[in-house]
C-alpha cells in the first residue's frame, strides 16, 4: 500500500494507506480527511476536492490535464501545484505523498 498525508487547514495532518490504483480523492473520502468535499463523485465535474501537492511531490504527480485545467478555474484560491484530487491516481510511486487542503472548497 501507499502511505498519502493529507494536511488538512490548521488540523493536524493524517496520514493514510491507499490502494493503488484508487484515487487521492477516494482515499480522503474513505478517511474522512476534513475539507474533502468531492460532490462530483470523482467525475471531474465540480472543483471539491481541490487540493495543494506538496512542492516537492508535484513533478512526481504532475500537471493538470486540460479537461482538469478548466475545473480548476472554480476552485478557490489556485495555486501552482493545484490539483482535482480526484485525478490523482495512487500509485506506488506516490509513497509518502503529501498534498495540503485548501481552507475551502469552491
Amino acid at each position: 500500500m501507499t502511505k498519502i498525508t493529507f494536511v488538512p487547514y490548521r488540523q493536524e495532518e493524517i496520514t493514510v494507506e491507499a490502494e493503488i490504483g484508487a484515487t487521492v480523492m477516494e482515499t480522503a473520502v474513505r478517511a474522512g480527511v476534513p475539507g474533502i468535499e468531492a460532490e462530483c463523485g470523482g467525475a471531474c465535474a465540480c472543483a471539491t476536492c481541490h487540493v495543494y501537492v506538496d512542492d516537492a511531490w508535484y513533478p512526481k504527480v504532475g500537471a493538470p490535464q486540460p479537461m482538469e485545467e478548466d475545473m480548476l478555474d472554480f476552485a478557490w484560491q489556485v495555486q501552482a501545484t493545484s490539483r482535482l484530487s480526484c485525478q490523482i491516481k495512487v500509485t506506488e510511486d506516490l509513497d509518502g505523498l503529501i498534498v495540503h487542503v485548501p481552507e475551502r472548497q469552491a
